[in-house]
Order: structure tokens, then sequence, then C-alpha cells
């Protein structure tokens, strides 16, 4: 965790489309229901990327809307577990 930000999402640039998805659906993780402002924060993206990001995960059922707030689905949640496996067996190599 930086204990700067209080995130476990480093501060990285050059970003691929997985890694970027990755880092929306972990922001949501360590705070179970996040409003939109916060979860763009929290994965360090500029809002015309959110929203391109963002909508994805909405409109195919990996987010779920609360009130204002956001949290995963049991599907983002998987689809968290499946980016994080990639990302273990990409540091191996």
């Amino acid at each position: 965790m930086d204990k700067n930000t209080g995130s476990s999402i480093p501060l990285k640039k050059g970003r691929g489309r997985w890694e970027i998805i990755r880092d929306i659906l972990i922001a949501i993780q360590e705070d179970r229901k996040v409003k939109k402002t916060r979860l763009m924060q929290k994965a360090y993206l500029d809002w015309r990327t959110f929203n391109r990001y963002f909508e994805y995960l909405l409109n195919d059922g990996f987010l779920c809307n609360d009130e204002e707030c956001f949290e995963l689905t049991n599907r983002g949640s998987e689809l968290l577990n499946k980016l994080k496996d990639v990302e273990d067996v990409l540091d191996q190599t």
C-alpha cells in the first residue's frame, strides 16, 4: 500500500487496457462501495479515460450501482481474480 495515497494501486505510466480495468476493480474492492469521482481518483485516471472503461464495466455487468455508489458484482470479482492471476504469471517471467 502506498503510504502517500492510501491505495494499493501503484502509480504507473503507460498502463495497458487490462491494467486500467484491474486498477478500477481494485479501487472498488478496497472501498466496497465507492462514488464515481473517488473511484476515478483512486485509479489515477483522467475523466475521459475513466468514463470509457467505467461504462464498459458497468454495461457488461462487472459493476452495479447502489444509490450513487458502485460495487463489484460476482462477475467483477471473478474478472479481478483472473487479471491478478495474469499479473502473477507475467511477473514470474
